[in-house]
């Protein structure tokens, strides 16, 4: 049996609106099913227990964790994309950064013609690359 391997991202309240977001910005991406807590759960009703979605047909998993704790995303881990053009790269670097902050701002490097490292509002780590 071939395995499954996902990026996971937690979330306390946001998940669904950060998937609706991410999901807006990259062609061939789709919610592909989401479970939610229900009255007298563990989470907040009607928040995200559990959902999956893909990005360009990346498959990625996100919750809305009822616990909270004392850590949240990190730059070390980052979701890289290669954008299909300059268009693509844009809209995505205007969306995600707002509410966010920029780590390395959009521009040639030298490994790429156009590149920018950003944190979205909800903490996820962002690398939009132009090849």
């Amino acid at each position: 049996m071939a395995q499954a391997i996902s990026a996971f991202l937690m979330f306390e309240g946001t998940a669904e609106v950060a998937m609706k977001l991410y999901i807006s910005l990259f062609p061939g991406s789709e919610i592909k099913r989401i479970d939610r807590y229900g009255p007298g759960e563990a989470g907040a009703e009607g928040t995200v227990r559990v959902a999956e979605f893909s990005l360009g047909g990346y498959r990625l998993m996100c919750i809305d964790s009822p616990a909270k704790h004392a850590f949240t995303f990190t730059p070390s881990i980052s979701l890289f994309v290669d954008c299909a053009d300059e268009a693509e790269q844009t809209r995505a670097f205007e969306q995600l950064s707002q509410g966010g902050s920029v780590l390395m701002p959009l521009d040639n490097y030298g490994f790429s013609r156009r590149f920018v490292w950003l944190n979205d509002r909800f903490g996820v780590s962002w690398q939009l690359n132009l090849p």
